[in-house]
């Protein structure tokens, strides 16, 4: 991919190598670099400001007709104008977390035992695997497929842990749903 799309105060710019982009101000001196959200692209991002400059002037004039009233004010934007360069492909996440993950596995069993001991405390048996990590959207998407015996685990884990009230009532709501086909 020869271009990448980046966010700069609020707004999205699609950009590539070598472009010039004049942009609302941004907080970095003349002559520095800095790397702006890179939100698609696989290529590093690194924006040089070459000048803080004012855009041109917008003039806003009122009137109201048989009264005499008339103003003009004007306007004029504060803009940076930026020089970019992609860099090569960025780290993916995933890997990083995998890498990340594999020391861990490597550790003795004895430092290990405590770290899995603590969430298997809030683990009720019976739940479906993850359930402590998902979101509401997530809980009443999976809670259509589960069967009774997980949605009853998944539902005391919400009374006694989150009692998210989004949660609860999609629990609740499927074992309705399980009540009544059986």
């Amino acid at each position: 991919m020869d271009y990448a799309i980046i966010r700069l105060g609020g707004k999205q710019y699609r950009v590539s190598e070598g472009e010039t982009l004049v942009v609302d101000r941004v907080r970095t001196d003349e002559g520095k670099t800095f790397s702006p959200d890179v939100l698609l692209g696989d290529a590093t991002v690194t924006a040089k400001v070459l000048a803080h400059e004012r855009g041109p002037k917008i003039v806003i004039g009122k009137y109201k007709k048989r009264t005499g009233y008339k103003r003009h004010t004007g306007f004029r934007a504060a803009t940076t104008r930026l020089e970019i360069s992609l860099g090569g492909a960025a780290p993916k996440r995933a890997p990083a977390k995998k890498a990340e993950a594999a020391p861990q596995k490597e550790a003795s069993p004895k430092e290990a035992a405590p770290k899995e001991a603590a969430p298997a405390e809030d683990h009720v048996k019976g739940m479906p695997s993850g359930y402590e990590a998902m979101t509401v959207a997530q809980i009443s998407e999976g809670s259509k497929t589960w069967n009774r015996p997980m949605l009853e685990a998944a539902h005391t884990y919400e009374q006694a842990h989150a009692a998210r009230k989004g949660a609860l009532a999609a629990l609740e709501s499927a074992l309705n749903a399980k009540d009544e086909e059986a």
